[in-house]
């Protein structure tokens, strides 16, 4: 009887020694299957005790979030979030989803969220109302055009001079059609993608200028008879359109995520997320500015 009491205490020794070591090394892995909570670094530091909030628009489009549903983590932008929470150590259940206007992340006050991802370029403007990540993407802006637009067939910004352009207030994209493109008329600015492309279906305007695969998506998906005209090279912009997450200003949490997406680029999952979701929405030519 005392042989096999030693025995069992030393079998269920060695199973616990198993047990122990394995769950150490796959945080991740149990985090992502829903187990997780958050690690050290998020201790204390997110809105809810144990969940992680995370914004989208409202409504959010494909190719970043696919059908509306960031819960699905269908789309670019929704398999970052949870590919991001998952490295913090946050189970799917622990992540929560809320809504908000573009324009309304950026502004400053306290957020109902942790962070938010809504293709938020990073600039210096926004900086001072809210910090943001280091950036998960980097895009071009580009021209999208209806048949029979004067844009069409343009090749270089001159090409573009008496163009009627629109973009979505506050963005980038804006930005680049007043100082860069410099048409002779200024351009329209609408409250959102949707109200820009409503503008351009009714011939309002000749095009609008948004982010690359945002151009692709809405001229095979969302428009009948829209093309890509092209896309301006980096270079041609003075701030460089870099993606990263909003966060109310001076967010502790901030570096937590800075060191998971420092990973997930290290390990490839960031490039594998963009193959997935972004591969076939980044080939258009180049629009010359110079």
């Amino acid at each position: 009887m005392r042989k096999l009491t030693i025995s069992l205490a030393i079998t269920g020794t060695l199973l616990l020694a198993a047990c122990g070591g394995s769950s150490s090394s796959s945080d991740t892995t149990a985090a992502a299957a829903g187990a997780g909570t958050g690690n050290e670094c998020t201790n204390g530091k997110t809105l809810t005790a144990d969940t992680l909030t995370i914004g989208t628009g409202n409504p959010a489009y494909s190719p970043w979030v696919e059908n509306d549903k960031p819960e699905s983590k269908e789309g670019f932008e929704a398999a970052v979030a949870y590919a991001v929470a998952a490295e913090l150590g946050f189970g799917d259940a622990a992540v929560t989803w809320v809504r908000t206007g573009f324009d309304e992340a950026v502004q400053p006050g306290k957020k109902n969220f942790d962070f938010n991802l809504q293709q938020f370029s990073i600039n210096d403007e926004r900086k001072k109302t809210v910090s943001f990540s280091a950036s998960y993407y980097s895009t071009n802006q580009a021209v999208v055009a209806l048949a029979g637009s004067p844009a069409i067939g343009a090749t270089t910004v001159a090409d573009l001079a008496d163009v009627k352009f629109g973009a979505q207030a506050g963005t980038t994209s804006l930005d680049f059609i007043t100082n860069v493109i410099k048409p002779s008329a200024e351009p329209f600015a609408y409250d959102d993608n949707a109200g820009a492309k409503a503008a351009l279906e009714a011939k309002q305007i000749d095009a609008i200028v948004v982010d690359l695969p945002t151009a692709f998506y809405i001229a095979a998906v969302e428009l009948t008879g829209a093309s890509v005209v092209g896309q301006f090279p980096s270079s041609a912009s003075t701030t460089p359109d870099n993606f990263g997450l909003v966060f109310d200003l001076d967010n502790p949490l901030v570096s937590c995520v800075d060191t998971a997406l420092a990973a997930l680029k290290d390990n490839g999952t960031l490039a594998e997320i963009e193959k997935t979701w972004l591969a076939d929405k980044t080939n258009a030519p180049v629009i010359a500015v110079s």
